[in-house]
């Protein structure tokens, strides 16, 4: 993970940044076996510009970062609406010159909250407090972080959503199957 403006590094892209750069990127298998997502859908996703191609076959922090934000939004969003937001924050997957933020410290920022999000266990009223809590030190120094705050805002809720349908689906799993 690059610095972001507030000078922090965090995260779970900076986990695995050492073997990406050693490696000078991750092959799509490697992607594959981090994400637990099957190679045609992270092809699909290129293809339909969700996900920047890869540079010489090679996947960066930025790949990973936005495969695991569309794995996690895509739970309870429409793939589309994913692919929207996180063009409303950094325009075209294939080029940076547009981004408002590093996708890295969008996915970083994205799973700090959705950490703080289960450990607390908020009220729909106070998801954004939280998020703005959260997001606002975070997003120091960056351009545009009205409309970084307003799609996190729409992660967490989604996030949320999430919960509740793993929830709901173990609930189902337990009483009325079988």
């Amino acid at each position: 993970m690059t610095d972001n403006p507030a000078g922090k590094r965090t995260g779970r892209i900076a986990e695995v940044a050492p073997l990406i750069n050693a490696t000078d990127g991750l092959t799509l298998g490697q992607i594959c076996s981090l994400t637990e997502l099957e190679p045609s859908t992270i092809q699909n996703w290129i293809k339909r510009g969700f996900v920047p191609h890869p540079v010489r076959k090679k996947y960066h922090r930025r790949h990973l970062a936005r495969i695991l934000l569309i794995a996690q939004l895509r739970e309870s969003m429409q793939i589309d609406r994913v692919g929207e937001l996180l063009c409303f924050v950094n325009g075209d997957a294939d080029d940076e010159s547009d981004d408002l933020i590093p996708e890295e410290d969008l996915y970083d920022i994205f799973y700090h909250i959705a950490l703080e999000l289960e450990r607390r266990k908020p009220a729909p009223d106070d998801v954004e407090e939280l998020v703005n809590s959260i997001a606002r030190e975070e997003l120091l120094g960056f351009e545009g972080k009205d409309k970084i705050l307003n799609a996190l805002n729409i992660m967490a809720y989604t996030h949320i959503a999430n919960l509740y349908k793993r929830k709901a689906d173990s609930l189902f799993q337990q009483n009325c199957q079988g």
